[in-house]
């Protein structure tokens, strides 16, 4: 075999190994809001999101610990401080106040404007000027999901709503934040010093819940807190950042295009949720306006 066509042969399977992991990642994401679900059928909201964030941490922190990683340099701490407070703090904590009255669906489809949010957030925060038709399909996008919000929640938006579109827009800085400092230092990198450095708020979050809210612990709630922890908040990204770094940004991201839909499926199958017809149709526009978006970034 020729030098050309080892290289062509070795690239192909970085390929396949990169789509892989990064379709992992995108399946473990899609099943975060049915397990915080459960994890709420035990805990409340600031106990689940507080327990959820330490649990990540610490074995974050163990991780960091065995691989010898160095400290991130000074200039990357403000940085991990917009991850933090996007991705582990504000995230985990609104979606899950918003579960507690919203339905797993129409969390689903507000939620899938993620990452729409974050290509108009990092266009911004880069100085990168986007085509027209950029900005015509995240108009779109948006209005689509803001006539279901309002359609579904009876002509207003609900707390639960503004729970939503609040961990949606600090979400998407957190993942542009943390998109850039990945080109800097290993994605799982990222995540895990995020999760450290967060690790006395969510150590507060832990024990206000554990004062103020009940407990009834059951072996659905321990399950979903375990999964929401261990996968959700940073095993998955094992999978999901070593992906993008074999088959590239752009290419994982249309990957990602499917886990509102799953995410639809298992509230279906997992939590027999009915869907009202308008959540499919909404999702599947906003996948073809996000499908447009990363066709135009360049």
């Amino acid at each position: 075999m020729r030098l050309d066509d080892s290289a062509i042969a070795d690239r192909a399977v970085a390929v396949r190994s990169g789509t892989l992991l990064s379709a992992l990642g995108v399946l473990a994401f899609s099943f975060t809001f049915p397990a915080t679900v459960w994890a709420l059928k035990g805990f409340e909201p600031w106990t689940a999101t507080g327990l959820r964030s330490v649990l990540a941490a610490l074995v974050a922190g163990a991780c960091l610990r065995a691989f010898r990683v160095p400290l991130p340099r000074r200039d990357q701490w403000r940085g991990l401080a917009v991850v933090s407070l996007g991705c582990v703090l504000a995230f985990p904590i609104l979606t899950t106040l918003a579960l507690k009255t919203s339905s797993t669906a129409h969390s689903a489809v507000v939620i899938g404007l993620l990452p729409m949010a974050t290509a108009v957030i990092s266009s911004r925060l880069t100085g990168h000027r986007p085509s027209r038709r950029f900005w015509l399909a995240a108009a779109v996008g948006a209005s689509a999901v803001v006539v279901f919000t309002v359609g579904q929640s009876g002509g207003g938006l609900s707390t639960a709503d503004l729970f939503l579109f609040g961990a949606l827009v600090l979400c998407a800085f957190g993942y542009a934040e943390g998109g850039r400092l990945a080109r800097e230092m290993a994605g799982w990198h990222v995540i895990a010093w995020a999760l450290v450095l967060a690790l006395p708020v969510t150590v507060g979050f832990a024990v206000f819940g554990l004062v103020t809210e009940p407990l009834h612990v059951t072996g659905e709630g321990i399950a979903g807190l375990l999964y929401v922890a261990l996968i959700s908040q940073f095993g998955g990204f094992f999978a999901w950042y070593r992906g993008m770094a074999e088959i590239g940004v752009a290419r994982a991201s249309q990957l990602q295009l499917a886990q509102p839909l799953l995410t639809l499926v298992w509230a279906v199958l997992l939590l027999g949720e009915h869907l009202p017809a308008a959540a499919p149709v909404t999702a599947l526009i906003v996948v073809a306006c996000i499908v447009v978006t990363q066709r135009s970034r360049s």
